[in-house]
């Protein structure tokens, strides 16, 4: 077993930003006595309590499988309750293998935790499709873990026909549901599991007095708060915040995250905490003072950051959301969907003005060699607006394609987060399927 309080108490101190912390190796450690995590794509931590297990969480569909069987080494007593912190799909995914090892364990969650895994139904090839972007190609960079086999297709133009269903049709669905909060006594231990919005409207975090631990789901993910994903839906940053001040307040002593290492002491908790309800909190002052003051997205985007020194702590780096994302969704939540261009209000179709704009400027060639050359210079943003332009004006131009292809490679190894880089990627493989279709004709 590794000893991750350790590990990350080492590199928090020390501001150590070369190791991985969010491993993704579906091995079990101890973390305290009775106290074990499975590190995973998402992680299940699971507390003996002497009349049984309780799980946070049961991971993905994929790696359920592994997730249970290190579990079931490490205790022979089942699983008799699982605890959703939320209903994200690597979190409750894997809760088929958990029926499958244990029968049926009771699960707890949120009320609205049905609400979205009918959503999911509803909108399963959208989800398959945004998740193929969202990972697709990139998981190697970020030692995240994925395969085509696991919870992302890892790349490929036809990635999203290898999912059937986003969330495994056998996913079980919580028999006892949480409004605000609920009290969970099994054995001698008691849980105390309170709602909390941020990420989502469905996220439970546990408090566990005996051990004076808590469970923060996704509230603590070792990365900038996935706050402002531009392809899923609304998101709470300054609730986030006041979440955290509530974990906070409770003075813990093991904190047991979702992703990333758990973290013991309770000075070393309490200034994690603290620093990333801060960073929320700045971020959210910030856009709202400057909408206040009547700017529009386009000034605000390009003007509030979150200070480099911040954004430079371990459990801080902007590797899978960024804040930039971040100050978008603040915008939506308050200010609505208009960015406050009169132009966006009610647009012409991104074609009929690409085809104007290269008409003046001698054609969709012209476009995508200016997009060529800003991208030599590194000037990515404007690269990828004349790559698009070009794209839109020629649709089945492969010479455009082949430049706009490469405009997104580069932009996408100039990205640090995730979500961008495989928007990009996404993009890029977009062009090259226009390229290599016109190959296979000649």
């Amino acid at each position: 077993m590794a000893d991750l309080l350790a590990l990350s108490a080492e590199i928090i101190d020390n501001g150590d930003t070369d190791r991985p912390v969010n491993r993704v190796t579906n091995e079990l450690s101890e973390v305290a006595p009775g106290i074990a995590m499975v590190e995973s794509f998402s992680h299940s931590v699971v507390v003996d309590t002497g009349d049984g297990l309780v799980a946070f969480d049961a991971s993905g569909g994929q790696s359920g499988t592994a997730v249970a069987a290190a579990i079931a080494e490490w205790s022979t007593s089942p699983v008799r309750n699982l605890v959703y912190t939320h209903g994200h799909a690597d979190h409750i995914g894997g809760s088929r293998a958990f029926a499958a090892r244990w029968g049926t364990p009771t699960v707890i969650g949120h009320d609205n935790v049905a609400r979205r895994m009918d959503r999911y139904a509803a909108t399963n090839d959208w989800n398959i499709r945004i998740n193929v972007r969202q990972f697709g190609g990139i998981s190697a960079d970020l030692n995240l873990g994925l395969s085509p086999e696991e919870d992302g297709p890892a790349s490929g133009a036809g990635a999203a026909a290898s999912w059937r269903s986003f969330l495994p049709e056998d996913t079980l669905r919580p028999e006892v549901t949480v409004s605000e909060q609920h009290t969970l006594t099994v054995g001698d231990t008691v849980f105390e599991l309170r709602h909390a919005i941020g990420e989502t409207d469905d996220h439970l975090w546990g408090w566990i007095p005996e051990h004076r631990a808590v469970v923060t789901g996704d509230f603590v993910i070792w990365n900038f708060p996935n706050a402002g994903n531009p392809q899923k839906v609304q998101r709470y940053p300054l609730e986030w915040a006041g979440a955290l001040r509530s974990i906070a307040a409770m003075e813990p002593e093991l904190l047991l995250p979702a992703h990333g290492l758990p973290i013991a002491g309770r000075a070393r908790i309490a200034h994690v905490l603290d620093t990333i309800a801060t960073a929320l909190e700045d971020l959210v002052g910030e856009v709202v003072a400057m909408m206040n003051d009547g700017a529009t997205l386009d000034a605000i985007v390009h003007t509030v950051r979150v200070p480099s020194d911040t954004l430079a702590l371990p459990y801080l780096r902007p590797l899978y959301d960024e804040p930039e994302f971040v100050v978008r969704n603040i915008w939506r939540l308050y200010g609505g969907w208009w960015d406050g261009a009169a132009s966006r209000l009610k647009p012409a179709p991104d074609a009929e003005i690409a085809a104007v704009l290269a008409d003046l400027s001698g054609g969709a060639a012209r476009l995508a060699e200016a997009a060529g050359n800003h991208s030599a210079a590194g000037n990515h943003r404007v690269a990828s607006h004349l790559a698009d332009l070009a794209a839109w004006a020629a649709p089945a131009d492969p010479g455009v394609h082949r430049i706009r292809a490469a405009v997104y490679l580069a932009r996408r190894r100039a990205e640090p987060s995730l979500m961008s880089k495989g928007i990009f990627a996404a993009a890029a493989r977009e062009s090259q399927a226009v390229v290599d279709a016109e190959g296979s004709t000649d």
